[in-house]
Formats: structure tokens, C-alpha cells, sequence
């Protein structure tokens, strides 16, 4: 600040600097409860323990593709408007105010408290109780980070299938109105359709892949289960005592008194990744079936480009073929015709050849390129 109360260009600098610093997250731990931070990326990887590249991929302002990455102690998740940083016992979740985040914070407040077991009753009470007491545990043997990793994922599907539905219900009818009358009106909007189909089938692709990766490597999903890591950092270090702060989450202390139980467990049950991978191939099937509905739309439309390449090819062929022989039809004397009449013959013959080589070339062209099918 100057002495006359103007703000110096290094004061301007430094504001805008702590303004851009600050984001806006919303975090929610095991219980459901949330709270909205706003903070700067030093507090976020404090809090997480993840370093400033990890971060950066979960930067609107940067073009990433989709990432699941496993680190020590987080998940770090990028999944088109999905920005999240799982640990072993809370969610943060980037820009919670966003139109396509409000949905997602929703559902995880709904589905990530560990579901209780404590029922009572009689008679048909009790056997409810029973069976819901079995439900319960079963729901609870699953991780808080995957209980919150099967939240992102499925909001994910679920927001790429309605974008391709919307756009089925956009293209079939505009490809069925190129069918029945071909104009620049109609081609421009194909044309439009096959833009955003393209766009969308690379968000979808990049989903995908990232899935299929994950699939590839066992060693990628072990990086996932971070209970399993906590809880064996706590008994590497503590024996068979497990701190107070992981007891407090039911998840991880279930995991803990599992392990202290089960002291004799192999190496290859440790590192079993079953569980996850039934997860994650789930979604996988639900996205390769979303890039399929995108794949059969595009064989459709390449259809109807293969009928618009033969017809436009067609008719050029067809214009030259018609202006040579109206050319040599017209009704004007010419000295030159005189005793030569056979070369109109001649000429009409040899347009209509070349006029077809024409058409042929153009159409093996186009099978060279891939524009058609063979």
C-alpha cells in the first residue's frame, strides 16, 4: 500500500496471487458430515500427505485426463468434473457448489456412514433384524474408500450414458432426415452432431482406458486399499496395538481387529485385490457399453456418408458426362465436323470411361482412407 492509499503493482500482485491460491472444497468424513473448506493447496496436501503434482491434476484450469492414482495414505481422483482426494477415512471433493458436484456430494452423505447393526424386536422383529444385521456387516466389510471410489465412479457412468443418450435422441432423427432428403441444411447438422459425438467419445474412451489400466495392474489396485496400508503401519509399528484416531473409524478398526486375529495370514491374502477388481470391472462394463452405443451411432452415420459419397460422385461424373454431349449435340455448323462425325461418337464413348474411372478413384480413395467400408 502506498502513503496515498493507492495499492502499489507488487500489493496487486500479491492479492491476486492469495486470491487464486484459495479453492473450495467440501469435506465429508465417515459419519456423512461435511464441511466446506476454503483453502489453499498447502492446507489440502498437508492434510492428505500428497505432494503438489498430484494436486495439480485435479486443476480445472488444466487440461488432465482422467486419473485414478493410488498414493501412501490417498486416492487421488479426476474424472471429468469429479476432483477428489480419498483417504482412509474422508472425502474431499473440489468446487461442491458446481451444478454436476451437488448430486455427488448428496450421495456421498447418503452412502458413506457405516451402516448400523444394532436392531431390536421380537418374534418377526427379530428375525428382520437378523437378516438386516447380515446386510449390515456385509455392507461394512467394504473400505470407506471404496464405498466413496464406487460413489465417483458410478456418477461418472451414469453422466457420460445420459450425455450419449441425449445425443442418440439428437442424431437418429437428423440421420433419418439426411436419408430421406440430402441438403446442405441436413449435412451441415450431421455435420454438427458428428463434432460433439466425437468429443464425447474421447471423454468416454479416456474413462475407459483408465478403468482398463487399473484392471492391468494388480499392483495399481493394491495402491487402493489404504485401511489395509493404515493398518498395517499400525501393526508394524505398535505390535498388535492399533492408535486411538484409527480405532475411531469403524471401518479401519474392524480391519484392525481382523488383522490382530488373523496374525497368521499370508503374503498373497494381503495383497489380494478381488474385491476391487469385482468393483472396478463393473464400471468397466458399464463404460465399454456407453462407447459401444457411440460406436454403433458412428457406423450409422458413416452409412449415410458412404450413400452421400456415392451420390455427390455420381453426379459430378454424370455433369461432365452431360456437358461433353451437350457440347457436341448443339445444332451449330462446324467446318471441323465436316466428314468427321464418327469423333462424336468417339468422344461420347471415351467421357463416359473416363467419367467412370473418375467415379471408381474417388470411391477407392475414400475405402484407402477408411471414409467407407469395403
Amino acid at each position: 500500500m502506498g502513503r496515498d492509499g493507492f495499492v502499489v503493482p507488487g500489493d496487486i500482485q500479491l492479492a491476486s496471487k492469495k486470491k487464486t491460491a484459495v479453492s473450495s472444497w467440501v469435506l465429508m468424513n465417515d459419519n456423512g458430515e461435511s464441511t466446506i473448506l476454503d483453502v489453499d493447496k498447502y492446507v489440502i496436501m498437508r492434510r492428505v500427505h500428497i505432494h503438489a503434482r498430484d494436486l495439480r491434476i485435479l486443476d480445472p484450469l488444466l487440461s488432465y485426463p482422467s486419473t485414478i492414482l493410488g498414493r501412501e495414505r490417498a486416492i487421488v481422483l479426476n474424472l471429468e468434473h469429479i476432483k477428489a482426494i480419498i483417504t482412509a477415512d474422508e472425502v474431499l471433493l473440489r468446487d461442491p457448489m458446481d451444478d454436476n458436484v451437488i448430486p455427488i456430494v448428496e450421495e456421498l452423505q447418503r452412502r458413506l456412514p457405516a451402516v448400523s447393526t444394532s436392531f431390536q424386536g421380537q418374534g418377526e422383529e427379530e428375525d428382520l433384524g437378523a437378516q438386516n444385521d447380515a446386510e449390515a456387516a456385509e455392507e461394512n466389510e467394504f473400505p470407506f474408500e471404496f464405498r466413496a471410489l464406487e460413489v465417483a465412479l458410478e456418477a461418472i457412468c451414469s453422466f457420460l450414458d445420459a450425455r450419449t443418450r441425449e445425443l442418440e435422441t439428437a442424431a437418429y432423427p437428423a440421420l433419418d432426415e439426411l436419408t430421406s432428403k440430402i441438403s446442405s441444411r441436413n449435412l451441415d447438422r450431421v455435420r454438427k452432431l458428428k463434432s460433439a459425438m466425437t468429443r464425447l467419445t474421447n471423454r468416454v474412451q479416456k474413462v475407459r482406458d483408465e478403468l482398463e489400466q487399473l484392471l492391468d495392474d494388480d499392483d495399481d489396485m493394491a495402491d487402493l486399499y489404504l485401511s489395509r496400508k493404515l493398518t498395517r503401519a499400525s501393526s508394524s509399528s505398535s505390535g498388535s496395538g492399533a492408535p486411538l484416531w484409527l480405532l475411531a473409524s469403524p471401518t479401519i478398526g474392524s480391519r484392525i481387529s481382523r488383522t490382530s486375529r488373523a496374525s497368521a495370514v499370508t503374503t498373497h491374502e494381503e495383497n489380494d485385490v478381488e474385491e476391487l477388481e469385482m468393483l472396478l470391472e463393473a464400471y468397466f462394463m458399464q463404460i465399454d457399453g456407453t462407447l459401444n452405443k457411440l460406436s454403433t451411432l458412428d457406423n450409422h452415420r458413416n452409412q449415410l456418408i458412404q450413400l452421400e459419397l456415392f451420390l455427390s460422385s455420381g453426379t459430378v461424373c454424370l455433369s461432365i458426362y452431360s456437358l461433353v454431349a451437350a457440347i457436341f449435340g448443339m445444332n451449330i455448323p462446324y467446318t471441323w465436323r465436316n466428314d468427321h462425325g464418327y469423333m462424336f461418337k468417339w468422344v461420347v464413348i471415351l467421357s463416359g470411361m473416363a467419367c467412370a474411372s473418375i467415379f471408381l478413384s474417388i470411391i477407392s480413395y475414400a475405402r484407402s482412407k477408411g471414409l467407407v467400408g469395403s
